[in-house]
């Protein structure tokens, strides 16, 4: 009697990379921190902030089938313009203008898997223009805010391509598991980032007065 085969679920990785300290610069990581926490996903699937990592990501990377990627990336295009970019042309769109260490990072990354013949072999970046980088303790602008459904529902659309039958959490419901070490520490989910953060002038996202003095230059105690 012959036994039919069932291929093996694909691995599939889920990374959002970016310094959520930097203002649009952390929408890749929004992104993935969103979609964990509103959507319940098979074993098969890890959901992780990547950040900032660069090569630390290699082995993760290497062991996964599919991988699929969200980033802030600076293509020319009017600010919170989506792009979804596929295969090959991924480390390309990566590597357009580089707007921070970590896409430098992360392309290494991609050529270091495909050097040890272990690169995934279907590659997605979902991708938004960012309106604003410059500003330490921001967070992301609402332009760029608004785009993390439209880049979820894309999202979605290629774990489901990928056999993944994704599952909204009911209200209220905590993100459980594995996974949900990966994807950085509480005090720093968007709704608690954002609560607690100073306005800028109190925050001084500009620059440090103990270094620049500022305040005492105007006479201020």
């Amino acid at each position: 009697m012959s036994t039919a085969h069932h291929p093996a679920a694909p691995k599939i990785l889920v990374l959002g990379i970016g310094n959520l300290l930097w203002a649009d610069e952390g929408f890749g990581v929004r992104c993935v921190e969103t979609l964990h926490r509103d959507w319940q996903l098979p074993p098969q699937v890890t959901l992780m902030d990547g950040g900032t990592q660069g090569l630390y990501l290699l082995p993760y990377v290497q062991e996964a089938d599919c991988l699929l990627v969200f980033d802030a990336v600076d293509y020319g295009d009017p600010p919170g313009t989506l792009r979804e970019v596929v295969g090959d042309q991924v480390p390309r769109f990566m590597g357009a203008k580089k707007m921070s260490l970590h896409q430098t990072g992360f392309q290494e990354v991609i050529a270091a898997a495909a050097f040890t013949g272990q690169l995934p072999r279907e590659l997605v970046l979902i991708g938004v223009q960012p309106e604003e980088l410059e500003d330490y303790g921001g967070s992301l602008r609402p332009l760029v805010k608004a785009r993390i459904p439209a880049a979820l529902e894309l999202a979605l659309k290629w774990l489901r391509h990928w056999g993944v039958t994704p599952q909204p959490r009911a209200a209220g419901e905590a993100a459980e598991g594995a996974a949900a070490p990966c994807l950085g520490d509480a005090a720093l989910a968007i709704d608690s980032y954002e609560a607690q953060r100073p306005d800028a002038l109190a925050a001084w996202r500009i620059g440090d007065p103990r270094f620049l003095n500022i305040r005492d230059q105007a006479g201020e105690p």
